[in-house]
């Protein structure tokens, strides 16, 4: 019995390196890297420095700090306390709705570092409400690139 090879085509270097099979004919297809791990704030001291900068946006259920950064692309950091709510998959939850934000307004968002604090816990009732407050958020944070 013979086997065809799998056919590999070149990609552009912004997509990532990992190839996963394709659905209809077994080629490999590769995955967008917009959402990949340069986007976050890591390290300890690149979040204490956004806590110093004091740019800071509230609202109901979020805090969020802001601080200009000389890249040419915004990195968030999302803290959620186990003191807002006991359950881990609610406290991921939590997390997914604040990164699905910033994905959505990441092109408006250009050099910045974020810091992004979970104050009060809420619900997938709650999503719309959320939405509308990181997105209130992200514009009022617009104003820390400026200064």
């Amino acid at each position: 019995m013979l086997v065809e090879p799998r056919v590999v085509k070149a990609y552009p270097f912004n997509l990532l390196l990992s190839l996963v099979p394709g659905q209809m004919n077994g080629d490999l297809v590769a995955k967008d890297s917009s959402d990949n791990k340069r986007g976050h704030l890591r390290k300890a001291d690149e979040i204490s420095s956004v806590f110093d900068f004091k740019c800071r946006v509230s609202s109901e259920h979020l805090v969020a700090l802001g601080k200009p950064n000389c890249l040419e692309f915004p990195r968030l950091a999302i803290m959620v306390a186990k003191k807002t709510n006991r359950l881990a998959v609610r406290r991921n939850y939590m997390r997914r709705v604040v990164r699905e934000g910033f994905r959505k307004n990441r092109t408006n968002l250009i050099s910045l570092d974020i810091v992004m604090r979970v104050t009060k816990s809420f619900k997938k009732q709650d999503f719309i409400l959320i939405n509308q407050e990181i997105n209130q958020i992200f514009n009022k944070l617009l104003k820390c690139r400026a200064s």
